[in-house]
């Protein structure tokens, strides 16, 4: 079970404004249903859940489209990130945060892939975190350019071993 989990789960983004904006995110209950699964992993051996939500104009703290989707495992111990900017790290208190609970390596999922995530992501990687995540444990939606699929596909290759490693076992 150890193998499995990092330091600290840190879910970005899964908020009913983000989930649902229109259009569903791409292949959103399979992500739902992964991320619940880590959860559980995480808080069967005592690791802390970081959850970070974004604000905007469209995501106003304590309004509906703000709040973490309802079907997500959330519990009054876990930890709680308010941003503005993509990058999660951004003038804000994750990085205190993370080192308060004395973190080395990092689990990410959340939204979106190309947005949120990548700049998170990349920007751990260079403050010197070992990032993990499991395979599609992001999501977006289509684009002019790509498919949301093909735009999960593309980024998964740009962070595979340079940004971040694979946790396996999670189909």
């Amino acid at each position: 079970m150890m193998e499995t989990c990092t330091d600290v789960l840190i879910v970005v983004d899964l908020q009913n404004g983000v989930c649902y904006d229109g259009n569903h995110l791409y292949d959103l209950n399979n992500l739902l249903n992964k991320v619940n699964r880590r959860i559980a992993l995480y808080r069967e051996i005592h690791k802390p859940i970081i959850f970070v939500q974004h604000c905007d104009e469209a995501l106003v703290p304590g309004e509906e489209p703000w709040a973490i989707h309802a079907d997500l495992d959330v519990q009054e111990q876990d930890f709680f990130v308010r941003k503005t900017h993509a990058n999660s790290f951004y003038e804000t208190n994750l990085k205190s945060l993370l080192d308060q609970l004395a973190v080395s390596r990092i689990e990410f999922c959340g939204a979106q892939t190309e947005y949120c995530m990548d700049a998170t992501i990349k920007y751990a990687h260079g403050l010197g975190y070992e990032n993990y995540m499991i395979q599609n444990g992001t999501s977006t939606l289509d684009n002019p350019w790509m498919s949301a699929k093909e735009t999960i596909s593309f980024y998964e290759n740009i962070w595979n071993h340079r940004f971040l490693k694979w946790i396996d076992g999670e189909s």
